[in-house]
């Protein structure tokens, strides 16, 4: 990049940096590190050539590790006299922040070339085809050094290796962490930061260390005051290279909506959790491609006006990524206020910052299936360092509730608590993410407003309700925490959507006594429309479901009113736990069954078209009469039926699975089709799941919830109900892995065996297993993994154990993919175990003459005159209520892959 380049983003006026400079040293090619703390910290890595500094940002400087492979951003080049500058670039300016000369010398190419011009062409040549190979003669760094432009990472982005020659080391050299001209430390530079570099020495400035370190001063304070000791988590040994390398390619999502954290009780420690504050703000992705800046809300709202200079800062940025954040207004003392932000019209009301804490895609590669501890080491290496109003967001490994107690101490609104493995979901409230408030505060929709006699305000109160079920209850009224200024600019907003009709059920009595106010000011009611959410904080709820003591914190631009619902903590033990809780919830599916008298159906006999309210939502079935296996006169209203007496058993399997829904709208023998995305055909409240097909388009699969969502599956006619292995939580990593017995010209006994020889082996490794029919031809071998490892390394192991059983029975088992090349034996299956591969779930019904089940089995009933009618439409509901649940197994414990497979090398090989 151009020197004017570098020029262009500086004002000299305010700044001290040299503007130009050229080398005295007619001999050697110079090269300096500069240690560079801005809004983040990192080491420019500058090299001269042609006259000028070209330079590379590496956020986490060099390494002498030839193992460890730097990320190197290409940036403008900067003038030569740059490579002697240290101390103070002003705050507001380029790179603001405080800089070291961390190490300098001379360096020249690998080869040798004799005379500095022929080094520098020779050099230029190399930089113009991506790979520089250089011998570095400097304080810290010695010996040869190899820069690597990288594919697929953006056009700047450059790798900095150490050749494993001589001065090759482990050891972390960044720890040396002195100038080699001042034998200052940073934080020594900036506490020298009265004076600025310029023109080659010091000089005396007035008070730049205020201007200089204002906005990042508020930083260090809460960072200082909120971490333990050693607390800020850092990324240890993560290539964030390799990563991005072997990272999905896609197309920059469109459309998107965060990734939500449900709400907990109280604090909590767990050394797989990472902690950071709850900034009390709007949260706002970024949309960077192509110089294109989109800043959306949470609803998909644009900022880009209301908040613009975030929105200009973004529209500098050279890389293209989509960013997650919260954008807020500081104080003095770094913590945010929402009233502030409200308020915030332009800079004279405060600082605007953009705290930024997850990356979701970036330069051609989605990373929402990433690890979170990886997505934040690539936030790390590519976010820009150029203003401290775009910052990283601190993560801290450190105890929860400490955590949390500091919080408490600094007047914070919470704290986040995330998994450090867990990836993104999109528009999804996860456990993976939990949020703990220290004051309680709720959205709310504005109903209406109250105006008491004889007052001059605008109005008296507001009037507030939460959404149940689709109904607008009522929660109480705030009158504090208004201006006059606040006020009318409300007021202006309520007038366009006053109605004569109270959009609750039940008009509240706005002039009730309380034991607080036993004679209430006379007020009337003004009803608005449901548009409009604001926020309030409160001390508790009576037992009716009114705030008790609420306050007005501000409007809520960013929230639709529709989605304003009552926020209930949920017991942290259970949040933090899923597996403890799920294995609960299976268990006492289990034990219920049994009990159970037997389900009543769900539709009556007679009525062609029936309605019924299920998990609060209307279900419409249709044409009930209607034969959908006609050789056993089984008729649609018995499907709908079947599902709603099994569903307790079947939804473990389905829920926050995405679905792959086979429809036969016709029943068994009419036309039949598979259906991914329901984007725009699904009803508002059942939950989905993004994607991007191969042409760019943002789709969306239906995820198993509740009753509702699997008897909405069954109107469409899906028959059979095929989930993914893996839930949303964890899209990469599947709960189980599943051997699959497919079979050509067999006998069904001749499956039996077979499963029974998987079996043996699985038996012989002491690995649990769990066997159902498939309900058409073959049978299903599940082994738990609870979500710990991905889909490659399940299928590996799949692999492992078909083969080894293809070898015990050779004569009719095949382990070729295509049909034609099995001459007729049965296909051992583990290719099942991939990402969007789907088979019929356990306690599904097929779309087979019979209406079999795809049912559970004891093992010791896997024996010769097994049949797959054993198992119908007819006989599974009585099974169930006598068995329970004999797959419950398969989302419990996960097995131990790695001492698995070794124990399988040294039994088998």
């Amino acid at each position: 990049m151009s020197l004017e380049k570098y020029v262009q983003k500086r004002d000299f006026t305010k700044t001290a940096e040299p503007k130009a400079g050229k080398s005295k040293d007619k001999d050697s090619l110079s090269f300096v590190v500069q240690k560079h703390d801005a809004s983040r910290l990192h080491y420019d890595f500058r090299l001269e050539m042609d006259g000028v500094l070209k330079s590379w940002a590496v956020p986490k400087g060099p390494s002498t590790d030839p193992k460890t492979k730097r990320l190197a951003m290409m940036v403008e080049d900067h003038p030569y006299d740059y490579h002697t500058f240290e101390g103070i670039i002003p705050q507001g300016e380029y790179g603001g922040g405080t800089v070291i000369v961390w190490d300098e010398g001379t360096y020249e190419p690998i080869e040798e070339i004799k005379g500095k011009k022929a080094q520098e062409k020779y050099l230029l040549k190399q930089l113009e085809s991506g790979s520089v190979k250089i011998k570095l003669h400097g304080d810290k760094l010695e010996g040869e050094f190899a820069l690597v432009k990288t594919h697929g990472m953006g056009d700047n982005a450059w790798l900095l290796i150490k050749h494993d020659y001589d001065f090759a080391s482990k050891k972390d050299i960044t720890k040396e962490d002195k100038s080699v001209v001042s034998s200052k430390t940073i934080e020594a530079m900036e506490k020298t930061s009265d004076k600025v570099w310029h023109s080659g020495h010091e000089e005396k400035v007035e008070k730049p260390k205020k201007a200089a370190a204002k906005a990042s001063t508020s930083k260090k304070k809460l960072t200082k005051a909120i971490e333990p000791q050693e607390s800020v988590a850092e990324p240890q040994d993560i290539d964030v290279a390799a990563i991005l390398k072997k990272a999905s390619k896609g197309k920059i999502p469109t459309g998107m909506k965060p990734m939500l954290a449900t709400l907990v009780d109280e604090p909590f420690d767990d050394p797989n959790w990472v902690y950071e504050v709850k900034w009390d703000g709007y949260r706002a992705l970024a949309f960077i491609n192509k110089e294109e800046v989109e800043l959306q809300s949470r609803n998909n709202k644009s900022f880009n006006e209301k908040f613009y200079p975030i929105y200009k800062l973004l529209q500098k940025f050279t890389i293209n990524a989509v960013l997650d954040g919260e954008i807020l207004v500081l104080n003095d003392k770094g913590i945010s206020n929402f009233g502030n932000l409200q308020n915030w019209r332009s800079e004279a009301d405060g600082q605007l910052v953009y705290y930024v804490f997850d990356i979701l895609w970036y330069d051609g590669k989605k990373l929402t299936g990433l690890p979170l501890s990886q997505r934040q080491a690539i936030l790390k290496e590519v976010l820009p360092t150029n203003d401290d109003s775009i910052r990283v967001s601190t993560v801290f490994d450190a105890s929860g509730t400490d955590f949390f107690k500091a919080a408490e101490r600094m007047c914070l609104e919470g704290i986040i608590a995330k998994k450090t493995n867990s990836t993104y979901t999109a528009d999804m409230r996860s456990k993976e993410w939990l949020k703990i408030k220290v004051h309680k505060r709720q959205e709310v929709v504005i109903a209406g407003f109250t105006k008491n006699e004889d007052t001059a305000k605008q109005f008296s109160s507001l009037l507030l309700g939460v959404y149940e079920d689709d109904t607008l209850q009522y929660v109480g009224k705030v009158g504090t925490g208004f201006s006059d200024k606040v006020q009318k600019e409300m007021m202006a907003q309520f007038k366009p959507l006053i109605t004569d009709k109270s959009p609750f059920d039940t008009i509240p009595d706005v002039n009730k006594p309380s034991r607080f106010r036993p004679n209430p000011p006379k007020a009337k009611a003004t009803w608005l429309k449901s548009e409009l959410v604001c926020e309030v904080a409160f001390s508790e709820v009576t037992s009716d479901g009114v705030f008790r003591h609420p306050s007005f914190r501000g409007m809520r631009v960013d929230k639709k009113a529709k989605e304003v619902a009552r926020e209930i903590a949920e017991p942290t033990a259970t949040a933090i736990d899923p597996k403890t809780e799920k294995n609960e919830d299976k268990h006492a599916m289990a034990i219920k069954a049994p009990e159970d008298k037997g389900r009543k159906t769900l539709l009556n006999p007679k009525d062609e078209t029936q309605v019924r309210k299920i998990c609060g939502h209307d279900l419409k079935f249709t044409h009930l009469s209607k034969f959908y296996w006609p050789e056993d006169k089984v008729t649609k209203r018995d499907m709908f039926n079947y599902y709603y007496q099994v569903a307790e058993y079947l939804l473990p399997y389905l829920k926050d699975r995405p679905m792959s829904l086979n429809r036969f709208p016709g029943g068994i023998h009419g036309p039949s089709f598979y259906q991914k995305d329901v984007k725009g055909k699904a009803p508002d409240w059942v939950k989905t799941f993004p994607y991007i097909n191969g042409d760019g388009e943002h789709k969306e699969y239906l995820v198993g919830t509740d009753e509702a969502s699997l008897l909405w599956m069954a109107s469409l006619g899906c028959i059979e109900m095929n989930p993914w292995f893996s839930r949303i939580q964890s899209p990469d990593n599947p709960d189980y892995c599943v051997i699959d017995l497919d079979p050509d010209k067999n006998t069904f006994d001749q499956v039996i065996a077979a499963a029974l020889e998987v079996k043996k082996v699985l038996d012989a490794i002491d690995v649990p297993s769990y066997c159902k029919t498939s309900g058409s031809t073959g049978m299903h071998i599940y082994i738990p993994t609870d979500a710990r490892y991905t889909y490659e390394q399940t299928q590996m192991f799949a692999r492992i154990v078909v083969d080894i059983v293809h070898k015990q029975i050779p004569n009719y088992t095949s382990l070729e993919r295509m049909v034609a090349k099995r001459g007729g034996k049965m296909y051992l299956d583990f290719l099942q175990n991939r990402p969007g591969a789907t088979i019929a779930g356990p306690y599904s019904l097929r779309p087979k003459v019979g209406a079999t089940v795809s049912m559970p089995l004891h093992w010791d009933e896997v024996k010769p005159g097994l049949t797959m009618k054993h198992f119908t439409i007819f006989n599974s509901v009585d099974r169930l209520k006598k068995e329970g649940d004999l797959f419950k197994g398969v989302l419990g414990k996960a097995i131990d892959l790695e001492k698995t497979i070794k124990k399988a090398q040294s039994i088998f090989s």
